[in-house]
């Protein structure tokens, strides 16, 4: 009989905090006790610490002099890199992905959109986030290029490595994604040209980043 596999407490612990920073429980800036947080899951200091040194390893966690570990902000170098190869490269899957949509796939699509525009009634950025990529996930994911469609899904990691809800710092930016998320579905219902609908998903993804950078600084 094969033995059961169970997690170490070091992974239990580092999947416990991962998760609460992906999710936004941990936001950035927060300081992490160690001992309040093995406390919470049952565990030694121990487990808790070499947890926290590989999540400080990924760029999740700071360690800063008299404070302590604490979660670390968006580096905004590193979002801006993101966001812009994000809006080339996923511009181009949508576009190769449109002719392969189907109206099944535009009828979900228009589903989540519309979920994303009652949540802008009662505005949950972190949810909001999710149904965007749920959205735009429908529209690229039928990509025929296995390596563009990869370094999609690397570009939205990355932005989840980031815990990068920018609709939290421009909730107004929400508004408007909705309203251009309809507008790139007709593109693909109407079956516009390819070069038209990449134009589209690439503004409306530069349009977020400036949205951003406009916040970030003003004054």
């Amino acid at each position: 009989m094969a033995a059961k596999t169970t997690l170490s407490k070091s992974e239990r612990a580092y999947g416990t905090v991962k998760a609460r920073i992906v999710d936004g429980v941990y936001t950035p800036g927060y300081r992490l006790v160690l001992g309040r947080i093995a406390e919470e899951l049952g565990v030694s200091p121990v487990p808790v610490r070499e947890a926290i040194r590989r999540l400080e390893a990924e760029g999740l966690v700071t360690f800063e002099r008299n404070v302590g570990a604490t979660v670390s902000g968006i580096d905004p170098t590193e979002y801006l890199y993101t966001m812009q190869t994000l809006s080339i490269i996923e511009g181009a899957a949508t576009a190769l992905s449109a002719p392969l949509v189907d109206a099944v796939d535009i009828a979900r699509a228009r589903g989540v959109n519309e979920q994303m525009r009652r949540c802008l009634e009662h505005f949950d950025p972190e949810r909001f986030t999710q149904l965007n990529l749920d959205f735009h996930s429908i529209l690229f994911e039928r990509c025929p290029n296995p390596h563009i469609l990869d370094l999609v899904h690397r570009g939205w990691n990355r932005l989840a490595s980031l815990r990068s809800s920018t609709f939290r710092f421009v909730p107004g930016r929400a508004h408007e994604s909705v309203d251009e998320h309809e507008a790139l579905l007709k593109l693909i219902e109407d079956r516009a040209a390819a070069e038209e609908i990449e134009r589209a998903a690439r503004r409306h993804r530069s349009a977020t980043l400036d949205a951003y950078l406009a916040h970030t600084q003003a004054p």
